[in-house]
């Protein structure tokens, strides 16, 4: 059987490397366990290539407000990046949801930076060609503050050279208008408005 990869992600406040042991299973024994440093300590944690394995990443969404969330990712071989959103505390209505650069959460979400945007391309929708890889669109609150909802796009990797694990989610106060609103932040930011939760990646296993 193929040996398993586990990537623990420090937090902010804890960016030494940590010790991450896999619990023993006979349902699913393994022949090795290979440790990666975090994106606070080597860039070869963002260049993990590995082939014809199922990747799975986790990210928890806080902010100020009483916003939070789950944000799973999961990916087969190299093929495109499912993405399960469960978010909780918004406004009802549409909401802009985004991949940023940075997985830093020392000041809050302001420091997880712009949009992920590898091609230094203007912002938009995740179907239009020119747009920043991190343009995930909006997700829609329902009445009760709840939104679900499951998004499968190509350009958010979990392995490779513009792989997203150590970067952060963001979901916005406002609608994103997909670059397309007019506004003086249109193009970069879609105008969505605050950042009310973020989190980055916590976990990347791959089996």
């Amino acid at each position: 059987m193929a040996a398993q990869s586990f990537l623990l992600a420090a937090t902010a406040a804890a960016r030494s490397p940590a010790v991450f042991a896999a619990p023993y299973s006979s349902a699913r024994p393994f022949h090795s366990v290979h440790f990666v440093a975090g994106p606070w300590g080597a860039a070869a944690a963002r260049a993990l290539v590995v082939a014809d394995a199922t990747k799975k990443a986790v990210a928890v969404l806080k902010g100020a407000s009483e916003v939070e969330g789950v944000v799973t990712l999961t990916q087969d071989d190299d093929g495109p990046t499912t993405v399960n959103v469960r978010i909780t505390g918004l406004t009802p209505g549409l909401h802009g949801f985004h991949l940023h650069e940075f997985g830093d959460t020392t000041n809050g979400c302001i420091s997880t930076g712009p949009h992920f945007n590898p091609n230094n391309l203007t912002h938009g929708a995740p179907e239009d060609e020119v747009r920043h890889a991190g343009d995930l669109g909006n997700i829609v609150a329902n009445a009760e503050g709840i939104a679900e909802a499951t998004i499968v796009d190509t350009q958010i990797p979990l392995t490779g050279p513009n792989s997203v694990v150590g970067r952060a989610f963001v979901v916005h106060e406002l609608e994103d208008d997909l670059g397309k609103g007019g506004h003086e932040l249109s193009l970069s930011t879609g105008n969505a408005g605050g950042r009310l939760a973020c989190g980055m990646f916590i976990l990347l296993y791959l089996w």
